[in-house]
């Protein structure tokens, strides 16, 4: 690939499989998918596309090459490495992030599983840990890095990794920033499952497409809205709520539809999603 090439090159593929899965390919190898504003800012056009289609049932992210997002593109920090403490202090960090935070992924209506084919660092684990579902290549590389930049754990990430591996595991890894790999991070709970580096991304977009073939969409869309705004709640509160939503659902053709494809024993044909779900 030449260099005119990578510069008109799209920074996030995008394909939608008439399995009802959206395949975003984070497509910037050359910088091991670095994290950067011209990136972030196609990443979350891409994640509107795949939440306004109502063919599209589940979103998989993965990286091109040898990661999958090695953290914040060192290109964008040259300004700072170079600028003085006060100068660097007055950066817009936002700009490097893009438009939004990461944690936009978790108020997606749409299941989000994250293909994790290598190097997971910094910014880069923070956008695997905001996806609902993670598989891994086994040889992958993690590491919250931030501590061994000067930095604190940004964007969310001290409020989900304690949630996902408990507060022992998080400080462990958010105060040391070491590396570890696949195999530990799927001890750890961190990852669902370690594959040959070839059966990760077929592993992945399985798993969407079963979720988009026998699961109601209206069902998954409240199902993430409850398990992370449940974290606010206590567990009265949580089951209360839980109590209402299940009396709504009740009330859905996808209900019915449910019931009698599991007696007729055939698939589903659940409805797509509507705005007001």
């Amino acid at each position: 690939m030449s260099v005119d090439d990578r510069v008109v090159a799209d920074p996030v593929r995008y394909e939608v499989r008439d399995t009802g899965v959206a395949v975003l390919t984070l497509n910037r190898p050359e910088r091991m998918n670095g994290w950067g504003g011209g990136l972030a800012t196609t990443f979350y056009a891409r994640l509107d596309d795949a939440e306004a289609d109502p063919g599209v049932r589940a979103v998989v992210v993965t990286g091109s090459g040898r990661a999958f997002c090695a953290g914040a593109d060192m290109g964008d920090l040259t300004t700072i490495s170079a600028a003085t403490t006060d100068a660097a202090a007055g950066t817009d960090v936002g700009k490097l992030v893009g438009a939004r935070h990461p944690h936009f992924l978790m108020t997606m209506r749409k299941p989000v599983i994250a293909a994790i084919n290598g190097a997971c660092a910094g910014m880069g684990l923070t956008l695997a840990l905001v996806c609902d579902v993670r598989f891994a290549a086994a040889g992958a590389k993690f590491t919250t890095s931030f501590a061994r930049r000067g930095l604190i754990a940004e964007y969310g990430i001290s409020w989900i990794l304690p949630r996902i591996v408990g507060a022992g595991v998080a400080l462990d890894l958010l105060l040391s920033a070491r590396v570890f790999l696949a195999d530990e991070a799927a001890r750890l709970g961190l990852v669902n499952d370690v594959l040959p580096p070839e059966q990760l991304l077929p592993r992945a977009i399985a798993y969407a497409e079963d979720i988009a073939a026998n699961c109601a969409p209206s069902s998954l869309a409240v199902i993430k809205q409850q398990v992370y705004a449940d974290t606010m709640r206590d567990v009265f509160a949580a089951s209360d709520h839980a109590e209402k939503l299940m009396h709504e659902s009740m009330t859905r053709p996808d209900f019915i539809e449910g019931i009698t494809s599991f007696f007729e024993k055939r698939p589903p044909n659940f409805p797509p999603l509507k705005e007001d779900t």
